[in-house]
């Protein structure tokens, strides 16, 4: 009897793919280290979860939908994919801040000062872990996004249809389109994926690995470096965590 595998075939878009990671149950499919020894553990169900709540933010606060076009401003991060996905999740286009995409439609960053004067509507967010708040001043008018996502629904509500012709993914390199953003699935595996990558690349490596049924154990820049440094932490790290 052939087994079928837990991926289940190539995955069009992110809309599949957030649907198989909700339908995966407790398994960790992105653990998440970042500096001063935080680790953060997010199962399929988790990961989606976190997602359609904030596809569900994006689109009742700022109408997102196809041709809404999101910077996203953010590190390598486990949050940056959330936002990421659920901007995706909408068909906006995501575009990195040195992309040359014109005037902005909303602005995810954890440095709002950069954007005080952007003219777009603005999105703080909180990379700490455990922050329930933006510690510090916000612009007039913007979002904290550490209180606000917890608001929205678990299960995403109304969301537009998403055009597979729009970019989905804007850089200083050139543009992605929906229906070509999911790359070929990986083979399974539970992956390390360093943090010092840009993250434009690693967002579509996150894509793949899941689209192939396998996990991430992503780093920070920091954590990267130091792993780099130190080879008995990383193999500790690799025998803790099954990367294979």
């Amino acid at each position: 009897m052939q087994i079928a595998p837990r991926s289940g075939g190539p995955v069009p878009d992110v809309a599949s793919l957030l649907a198989r990671l909700a339908a995966d149950g407790g398994r960790p499919r992105l653990t998440w280290y970042g500096d001063d020894g935080e680790r953060v553990e997010l199962s399929g169900a988790v990961l989606a979860n976190w997602a359609s709540k904030t596809v569900n933010l994006l689109v009742e606060e700022f109408d997102a939908a196809p041709g809404t076009r999101v910077v996203v401003d953010l590190p390598v991060h486990w949050r940056t994919a959330v936002w990421a996905l659920a901007a995706w999740r909408t068909g906006a286009t995501v575009a990195l801040p040195e992309a040359d995409l014109g005037q902005p439609d909303v602005v995810v960053t954890s440095s709002p000062d950069r954007w005080a004067d952007a003219g777009a509507d603005l999105v703080v967010v909180s990379l700490p872990a455990l922050a329930r708040r933006y510690d510090g001043d916000l612009p007039p008018g913007a979002i904290d996004a550490a209180s606000a996502v917890m608001t929205y629904g678990d299960a995403i509500g109304w969301v537009p249809e998403v055009d597979p012709d729009r970019d989905a993914l804007v850089t200083a390199a050139g543009a992605v389109g929906h229906k070509d953003l999911v790359p070929e699935p990986g083979d399974g595996a539970r992956v390390l994926v360093d943090g010092r990558g840009a993250v434009a690349d690693v967002l579509r490596d996150l894509l793949g690995v899941w689209a192939g049924g396998g996990s991430v154990v992503l780093t920070s820049a920091t954590t990267a470096a130091a792993l780099d440094a130190d080879s008995g932490r990383l193999e500790r790290l690799r025998g803790s965590e099954r990367i294979g």
